[in-house]
């Protein structure tokens, strides 16, 4: 019986390919170790493979990895990292786990918050909404940067052709978002005029510790956890994308009121809402 990431039933798997794309990964679970043992040693395996087998590895990170900043000083690629949760955490690890490997050709993508059809992450929002009410949830000087899922399928596409190796770059829109932006981008999207509720933090807080033992409870997480809270109580996850056009000639190309608008038909002719 194969263990999980058998490096050698991998490697022999990638014989004859140009490369690989590392998207494997978890983005939620209750136990930080969690994300460390699929996040890490999910990439440690991968990576390990495709050295054997002499193929160019393209990795999935995220901008978590690289920690907050505000969109008054968006984070660089040459910033110090400083993730604040595990997930994040653990991407970082999976990062630096693929550069100790020597002879290894790779590149790790950072993209930063993914939305687009099929979307489960926003989805919640557009629901909401559909029903009459928004939540403004978070710090109101706090902004994120966003990518279309199209955007960051150019991206993959653009790291597997490039001959750029033993990079991070991160991947996202030129211009930020708020959250005040997002709520009305989705309103706009569905046509909607639904009534805005500001979330205080500390009703937050107290919503994400309870989140922590319902999910206990459950043995899943739930939408607003403690790690969600740290994230909301950020001042915004916003980061340059100077090198993704440098280095694999890519600026994106969907904004987020075109990007919620194809999501949005995208849920109504899938009967999502």
């Amino acid at each position: 019986m194969r263990r999980p990431f058998d490096r050698d039933a991998l490697a022999a798997a990638l014989q004859g390919a140009h490369a690989v794309v590392h998207l494997a990964g978890v983005v939620s679970a209750l136990r930080p170790q969690d994300y460390f043992t699929a996040n890490v040693e999910g990439t440690r395996a991968v990576g390990e493979a495709a050295r054997a087998a002499g193929v160019r590895m393209v990795h999935i990170s995220s901008l978590a990895a690289g920690g907050p900043a505000p969109p008054s000083a968006p984070r660089s690629e040459d910033d110090t990292p400083n993730p604040i949760t595990p997930y994040g955490q653990s991407k970082l690890e999976s990062e630096r786990v693929l550069a100790s490997m020597q002879d290894l050709r790779w590149i790790a993508l950072r993209p930063g918050v993914v939305y687009g059809p099929g979307d489960r992450a926003l989805y919640p929002l557009f629901q909401m909404a559909g029903r009459g009410f928004l939540p403004l949830v978070g710090r109101s000087d706090a902004a994120y940067t966003l990518i279309h899922v199209s955007d960051v399928v150019r991206a993959i596409a653009a790291a597997v052709e490039r001959d750029v190796e033993r990079d991070a770059i991160f991947v996202g829109h030129p211009k930020p978002a708020t959250t005040r932006e997002l709520v009305d981008g989705v309103q706009s999207a569905l046509g909607t005029n639904a009534r805005i509720i500001r979330v205080p933090m500390a009703l937050t807080r107290v919503a994400a510790i309870a989140g922590d033992l319902v999910g206990a409870v459950r043995g899943k997480p739930v939408v607003i956890n403690t790690r969600r809270y740290t994230e909301l109580a950020a001042e915004g996850f916003a980061c340059r994308v100077d090198r993704l056009r440098d280095r694999l000639g890519i600026v994106a190309q969907i904004d987020l009121r075109e990007g919620l608008a194809q999501t949005a038909a995208w849920y109504k002719r899938e009967r999502w809402i």
